[in-house]
């Protein structure tokens, strides 16, 4: 009789725990900025039941629901909340119906508020964690995923880079000078096709399996930081990917944009008109479709004005960024979304990380453009977005332009002079991200025409700029797209010796061609020597109007001068060094920072060919 008790015991606890499938956050701290925590919770009728909290430290103060019975939304206050485990109480009429679940908050890690984000002193390496190191096999296949295949000669399915590929390979990312990371997304995508990117995230709260597990990915943040490697986010807050678990049961009938045409089998997609948010002119019909319609057909967009989208979103990004300990955010596709709900996502996550750091991608070579987005920006409309930095497209494409153009006296080097003029629109340029290339454009080796001395050129001058910078991994050896320039696919190559068999190995140098071990060097060289260089992490710069196919700029920070000469002359010219006089370096010792060669700086410098001069007064 006993056991039979206990047999139906077990069912009825079983049956309704079962009723319970998602709490989200799945648990919490105490100590936060904001004292109010909004939980998800979703589950078989779950709004049929009364909510309560068995805790006194704790309020619920209200309780939400939607049309979707399915799913209960508590909004509870932590102001006096302690850490441990406190139980939900759930009931209805009948006894036997009555149960409660456990929800723990946690204690913050130490000065976990204080974390510092990046800043000017970085450089940042972008990863696409899929193509640059499989360090475990047993995981490229997931049972019960639907992308369920590894194919390397397809540059749009998996190829089976991990997160602990990454972890294995941090000292090498930390030898070669730089100073944080950025993976592209590595939460669930559990997508039919093209889940590799991971920019159609399907779950908000765990890793994909194929990429690893949460506790790696813990790993992964905490062993960058024991390196001296920030740790950077990439999120998406404009859209999730089309497996979402949500699509298949929505939490509201405005949970996304556009739902009702979704539901009756229409799709409306973004016009991707991103002047709207700041064209005094537009029209509200574009104006909408740009911020409500879809990014593609497999990413339904969110829906921001509803309140409770709005704080899982932000509620989210707070998560990820106290339990993996992160420096900062990068935000994708940031125009696409509601503005005044990212300038509320950003705002609330500054309130909690005051020193923290969010990138947003605006993708405009309208300067006007990227600095409407930045803190502090004085905007005609009185919008103020508080986001620490925007990417710098437009200084990328001057770049490029300058150095693939002959020199006139509107083409070439006066590009770069004249973009770097551009600064005086910008709040705060050096906060600014700029960078060679990314993940979704040709590789800088590409756009250069596969020409070694301009690539040295380009991102010796980056590196060189009052900006905070990006690199995309390969770039150090020269990695291309050149047989076909924007294939995505080909954009985003695997990493040599990244794989177990590969000819050529990257990280070691075997099987490098002689170009891509010089590129490397270079890189390494640079780097190392500006992750120690106050001039070029905060100095003044100083750079003159290209003359002679010369372009000369300077960083200047008490006794370090640094100076950054690029020529475009194939024969031997001697540059007059007296024009430099107001940057206070005649009869100065200087250092070649690639060769290591010591000189006076003079009267004259012999500039013997085509190239980049990296000079500096630490000796």
């Amino acid at each position: 009789m006993k056991k039979l008790i206990f047999i139906v015991v077990l069912f009825f606890t079983t049956s309704i725990f079962s009723q319970i499938t998602k709490i989200e956050p799945p648990f919490w701290w105490v100590g936060m900025n904001n004292h109010q925590l909004e939980i998800m919770i979703y589950g078989e009728n779950i709004s049929q039941y009364k909510p309560s909290i068995d805790a006194n430290t704790i309020k619920l103060i209200e309780v939400k629901r939607t049309e979707n019975t399915n799913y209960l939304f508590l909004n509870i206050d932590l102001t006096d909340a302690v850490s441990g485990m406190f139980k939900i109480k759930f009931s209805k009429k009948g006894k036997r119906n009555n149960f409660s679940i456990d929800y723990e908050l946690k204690t913050r890690k130490k000065d976990s508020k204080l974390r510092e984000g990046f800043n000017s002193s970085d450089v940042i390496y972008l990863i696409t964690p899929d193509r640059f190191a499989n360090a475990n096999s047993s995981n490229d296949i997931v049972k019960g995923l639907k992308e369920a295949k590894i194919d390397r000669k397809n540059g749009y399915a998996r190829h089976g880079g991990d997160i602990k590929g990454i972890i294995n390979h941090l000292n090498y990312i930390d030898e070669m000078g730089f100073t944080a990371i950025w993976p592209t997304p590595v939460l669930t995508n559990d997508m039919e096709q093209s889940s590799y990117h991971g920019y159609a995230i399907t779950d908000l709260y765990h890793p994909d399996p194929r990429f690893g597990t949460m506790d790696e990915y813990i790993e992964l943040a905490t062993k960058s930081k024991e390196k001296g490697l920030k740790f950077v986010m990439d999120q998406v807050a404009n859209h999730i990917g089309l497996g979402h678990w949500w699509m298949h049961d929505l939490p509201s009938k405005n949970w996304i944009n556009y739902q009702k045409e979704y539901l009756e089998g229409k799709l409306v997609i973004t016009n991707h008109r991103r002047t709207t948010n700041q064209d005094m002119y537009a029209s509200k019909s574009d104006s909408k479709l740009m911020k409500e319609g879809w990014f593609v057909s497999a990413m339904p967009d969110l829906n921001q004005k509803n309140p409770l989208v709005a704080n899982y979103l932000i509620q989210n990004s707070i998560w990820w960024a106290e339990i993996l300990g992160l420096a900062g955010i990068r935000q994708d596709t940031y125009p696409y979304s509601d503005k005044y709900f990212m300038s509320k996502w950003a705002g609330a996550i500054m309130a909690e990380y005051p020193n923290f750091s969010i990138v947003g991608e605006e993708w405009s070579l309208n300067p006007l453009l990227v600095g409407y987005w930045q803190k502090d920006s004085k905007n005609k409309d009185g919008y103020q977005s508080n986001l620490t930095s925007t990417m710098d497209f437009p200084m990328q494409r001057a770049v490029v332009d300058a150095l693939n153009e002959n020199e006139s006296w509107e083409k070439g080097f006066v590009k770069m002079y004249e973009g770097l003029a551009n600064d005086f629109s910008y709040a705060n340029p050096n906060d600014i991200m700029i960078f060679p290339d990314n993940h979704d454009m040709s590789r800088i080796y590409t756009q250069l025409g596969e020409d070694k001395v301009k690539t040295k050129m380009a991102i010796g001058y980056l590196l060189a700029l009052p900006r905070i910078v990006q690199i995309y991994y390969g770039t150090e050896i020269l990695m291309n797209d050149t047989a076909k320039p924007g294939d995505h696919g080909l954009i985003r190559s695997d990493f040599p010796g990244g794989w177990d068999n590969d000819k050529v190995n990257a990280f070691t140098g075997e099987g490098l061609s002689e170009d891509q071990k010089e590129m490397q060097s270079f890189l390494k060289k640079v780097l190392n020597y500006r992750k120690n260089s106050n001039a070029i992490h905060s100095g003044r710069t100083v750079h003159f109007a290209p003359e002679t196919k010369v372009y000369v700029l300077f960083r200047i920070l008490g006794d370090e001068i640094v100076a950054v000469i690029l020529n475009k002359n194939e024969e031997s010219i001697n540059l007059d060094l007296t024009r430099f006089e107001e940057i206070g370096l005649q009869g100065k010792r200087v250092k070649n920072i690639i060769t290591n060669k010591e000189f006076n700086w003079d009267k004259s410098l012999e500039l013997k060919s085509r190239g980049i001069i990296m000079l500096t007064t630490k000796l």
